[in-house]
């Protein structure tokens, strides 16, 4: 349990890392580039989870620990939505298709909501 929890750290660590230096050179490059940064980090993230998940999928005696640290500790700091976009797929995979398109629209509007809740709170 140790080395799992390690390995989420050390990701997670790496991720957020990851995620600011990406965002600050994009934006150094585009200055006027303001939501460009997330995007490209959310696409990258989403592509990296597939890529990931594929693998585990065909090679299931891949290390765990590996797959906890890379999806759950890297990606989990470098992007949220790359776990999203795996639920959603993993949903529609499996034949729910209205399930995940209510998850997807669900999650967009709630988080939307929460947020401008959050910022009203603040004012």
């Amino acid at each position: 349990m140790t080395g799992l929890l390690a390995a989420i750290a050390v990701g997670g660590a790496l991720g957020a890392l990851s995620r600011f230096a990406l965002g600050l050179g994009m934006l150094r490059l585009w200055p006027d580039a303001f939501a460009l940064p997330t995007l490209v980090i959310n696409l990258l993230g989403c592509l990296a989870i597939g890529i990931l998940y594929g693998l585990w999928l065909n090679r299931p005696e891949l290390s765990p620990v590996v797959q906890q640290g890379l999806m759950t500790g890297f990606l989990g700091a470098f992007t949220t939505f790359s776990a999203f976009s795996l639920d959603a797929w993993r949903l529609a995979e499996n034949g729910q298709s209205l399930l995940a398109l209510g998850y997807v629209l669900l999650s967009v509007c709630l988080c939307l909501t929460a947020t401008w809740a959050g910022l009203m709170l603040t004012r």
